[in-house]
């Protein structure tokens, strides 16, 4: 029986043609095709991005998350707004484990930044599906590679709320940014410690209107808590700012910052570092997402968990003991 093969897809040469001629149409295509499960797009997925590899590296990552109700599409619009009208070509990714479950970012991307997603030098693209956050993450990681190859060079990956996609996006961006409310009861907001240590800049969103003085007393409180943390290994001391997005104020303020801190990193060898680190990294979470995926699809596997998971249940068997003749199952069916 032949697998599946979707009609619509091109070659290779033509997708990686059209991205590096920066079509937005190709662009989505081969997005699609890495992000697919298909055996055959998986083949066709590697030899685009092995192709356009050489043209990407070029842009700076930029992370941005905050908490619930923190405005965070209205900034990043208004932000990406400020860098095109510099002269730059802005990508919006997001990472959200739970779209293929809730389909949260799928309607909400573009018309949430409805001014941004008009514009011919912005790109917006919703969340890869997936069952795993490993898996998700991989997947944006190739979608950054492929919007640099189409010439886009700041490229802003946001998190769908606060929790567990913090630590994948910052180990696939040059710089991290928290935004955060003011007068919201606790100034921290819940905010766990390792979020804001992870935070290269706080900003105080929705600083306007009633919010003026609170923000300052908010911004001064963060940058207070941020002193306690031990120096950042890229040398940089995190900046805490004000902005609105409403009054399209500290937006200008904050993307200075960015630039203050890419001479400062790349000055002192840390961003190319940093960089490297990362490709180690995926190289790691490709391999474990891989591995996973030839344990579970093993048909020994699925027959043996069957079985166990019966005997786990009635105490014949502890877990860890079944956990173990599972593995030794596992290495058998790869013995010649």
């Amino acid at each position: 029986m032949k697998a599946y093969k979707p009609k619509n897809r091109l070659t290779a040469k033509a997708y990686v043609d059209g991205v590096l001629s920066g079509d937005r149409v190709i662009l989505s295509r081969a997005i699609t095709v890495v992000e697919s499960n298909l055996e055959s797009d998986k083949v066709l997925a590697k030899t685009i991005i092995q192709e356009i590899l050489p043209h990407s590296g070029n842009s700076i990552r930029i992370g941005i998350t905050g908490v619930p109700g923190v405005g965070k599409s209205t900034f990043i619009e208004a932000f990406g707004k400020y860098l095109i009208k510099l002269g730059h070509k802005v990508a919006i990714l997001s990472i959200d484990p739970s779209s293929q479950r809730s389909k949260g970012s799928i309607l909400g991307d573009k018309t949430r930044m409805e001014q941004l997603s008009g514009m011919e030098e912005a790109y917006i693209r919703p969340s890869a599906s997936g069952e795993t956050l490993g898996g998700v993450a991989n997947k944006t990681g190739e979608s950054m590679l492929l919007c640099e190859a189409a010439g886009y060079d700041v490229i802003l990956i946001e998190t769908v709320g606060v929790g567990q996609s913090e630590t994948a996006v910052h180990g696939m961006t040059d710089f991290f940014l928290l935004l955060m409310l003011a007068g919201a009861g606790d100034e921290l907001q819940g905010i766990k410690k390792g979020i804001m240590e992870m935070a290269d800049m706080v900003v105080i969103n929705k600083a306007d209107a009633d919010n003026v003085q609170k923000s300052e007393r908010a911004r001064v409180q963060y940058q207070n808590a941020l002193h306690l943390f031990p120096l950042a290994e890229s040398g940089w001391s995190p900046v805490v700012t004000k902005a609105s997005s409403v009054e399209n104020t500290g937006i200008e303020r904050v993307w200075e910052e960015i630039m203050k801190y890419k001479e400062l990193v790349t000055t002192n060898g840390y961003f190319e570092n940093n960089r490297n680190h990362q490709k180690i990294k995926w190289l790691y979470n490709n391999i474990n997402d891989e591995l996973k995926r030839l344990f579970y699809n093993s048909k020994d596997i699925e027959s043996k968990l069957s079985l166990l998971k019966e005997d786990i249940i009635s105490s014949k068997v502890s877990p860890v003991e079944a956990a173990q003749q599972i593995i030794e199952t596992f290495k058998k069916s790869f013995k010649p």
